[in-house]
């Protein structure tokens, strides 16, 4: 029987538990398990970081979600990043990323993976013809956000896993602005999908996380390893924080849509905005092919302040109920400078984003409040 995505976020990996029938499944917080006998670990448990109840519940609703076969989850979204790198990436590769990616990701490719000599290059992800002719023989993956982070750009999954595939390259999503409620790469032809499940996953902005999720038994067992051996898994609290988070995440989800349909549209009548960049407005050059494979389009907006950087960095000084902090995805609305916090570290690349760009997470609160909040900073 096929079930809906709702029912999936709240019961695969969570059965009850056995032995007490408790609803909610327990935190098994413990480094170690005992063995019934040597070489006779109990339900294939014997160290915390080979596997925990817990993680495995997380992992087991998060493949779910995302109708993959397994899920994989770490410390963090850089953590998740870094173990896929390793595992499929040798020296000599070659690796395309978008020229707009989350600052974090552009510094694990210039900084870290370069260093152990994987190259890359930064295109443009929404012009399939741009990412077919960066290709070269040893180009080993694609790696795109959709949205990306902070421009809000929207890449073709479908047409992207094609052209990889084409050269036998691996195309990676990173699902995380989306979220598996508004958008199922894997259905769409990626053979990975990453998630910071700090973001709308945990949605409450109390845990970091990270995850993969793939279909390929082969490259299932290559992370799997790599999970493993590397070491950077996240703690059963932390796991259990997660998957408390998932269960609300499609009803969360709709309500941050909701909210950010109304503030793109009061943005787009402001003096003070010179441009607004939100998939959901037509005027958006991605709008056609985010409407093809979202749900909806998600809870972040990010915007070109009229009075440039200064006004920029006024305007998230100003407002009250959007905080000014980093991160996203959470219940409460955030408002950022991109160009000074998040993706300070791609200042003088390629990828360095406007100065008078500011970026929303949307939260879930009263829209009223948050456009009074919005229009009273942008005055």
């Amino acid at each position: 029987m096929t079930h809906g995505f709702e029912t999936l976020a709240i019961h695969a990996g969570q059965d009850p538990e056995a032995r007490t029938g408790a609803v909610v499944p327990p935190i098994f917080q413990t480094s170690t398990f005992a063995q019934d006998a040597v070489g006779a670990p109990r339900l294939g448990y014997e160290y915390a970081r080979s596997g925990n109840p817990t993680r495995d519940a997380l992992q087991e609703c998060l493949a779910a979600t995302e109708g993959g076969r397994r899920a994989f989850t770490f410390a963090s979204g850089l953590a998740a990043e870094d173990t896929l790198l390793r595992a499929v990436l040798r020296p000599g590769d070659h690796v395309i990323i978008p020229n707009d990616a989350y600052g974090g990701t552009f510094r694990l490719f210039a900084k870290v993976a370069e260093q152990w000599g994987v190259s890359w290059s930064a295109v443009d992800i929404t012009d399939v013809d741009v990412v077919r002719t960066a290709m070269s023989p040893h180009t080993r993956m694609i790696w795109v956000e959709t949205p990306t982070n902070p421009l809000l750009s929207i890449a073709d999954i479908a047409t992207l896993g094609a052209v990889a595939h084409e050269r036998e390259a691996l195309l990676v999503v990173d699902n995380t602005f989306a979220s598996p409620y508004l958008q199922q790469p894997l259905a769409l032809g990626a053979d990975v999908v990453v998630h910071s499940t700090t973001k709308y996953l945990g949605g409450h902005s109390d845990v970091v996380g990270g995850a993969l999720v793939v279909n390929d038994p082969e490259l299932s067992e290559q992370i799997g390893f790599h999970q493993n051996a590397m070491g950077a898994i996240n703690g059963p609290f932390d796991a259990w924080l997660t998957l408390r988070g998932i269960k609300t995440l499609g009803v969360r989800m709709d309500r941050h849509c909701d909210n950010a349909e109304r503030i793109a549209e009061f943005l787009t009548r402001q003096s003070a905005v010179a441009q607004v960049i939100y998939p959901g407005l037509e005027s958006h050059p991605g709008h056609d092919v985010a409407a093809k494979q979202m749900r909806r389009y998600g809870g972040m907006i990010s915007f070109r302040a009229a009075g440039g950087p200064e006004a920029a960095e006024r305007i998230c000084n100003r407002t009250k109920l959007f905080i000014l902090a980093e991160s996203l995805g959470g219940v409460e609305s955030l408002i950022e400078h991109p160009g000074r916090m998040t993706h300070a570290s791609a200042a003088g690349s390629p990828l360095e984003v406007p100065a008078d760009l500011v970026r929303l997470s949307v939260g879930i609160e009263t829209v009223d409040d948050l456009l009074a909040d919005l229009e009273a900073a942008l005055s």
